[in-house]
């Protein structure tokens, strides 16, 4: 991992220290964070972040600063429910926090989770 890929994941980490399920994979290029065995977000190499969010709601977040369709490589679209958000954007810990409740919202409707 490149020490910007370190940092995001110890901030992602605190956010969701109260999950009791949580485990880390390598996965699409970067690191990985999996709650009640579902990805809710990894961090990019470029130190940007991978958010899987409800596919409703894509269209709508897609309009907040910094994010974008993620892309699974060049020009390959990963579709509705994944959103790349830019590094900038998630230096600020209001943002990041933000973009993990989103996240954590959709794994809890998945999952069955609890708020």
């Amino acid at each position: 991992m490149t020490p910007g890929q370190t940092v995001l994941i110890e901030r992602v980490r605190a956010l969701i220290a109260e999950e009791p399920v949580v485990r880390e994979v390598s996965m699409f290029g970067g690191r990985s964070v999996m709650v009640n065995e579902k990805m809710i977000v990894s961090a990019l190499k470029g130190g940007g972040l991978l958010v899987r969010v409800d596919a409703d709601q894509h269209d709508e977040l897609l309009s907040r600063p910094g994010a974008v369709q993620a892309e699974m490589g060049r020009g390959r679209d990963m579709g509705p429910g994944w959103i790349e958000v830019a590094a900038d954007v998630i230096s600020d810990d209001e943002q990041l926090a933000s973009w993990i409740a989103i996240a954590m919202d959709y794994n809890r409707a998945v999952t069955g989770g609890h708020p």
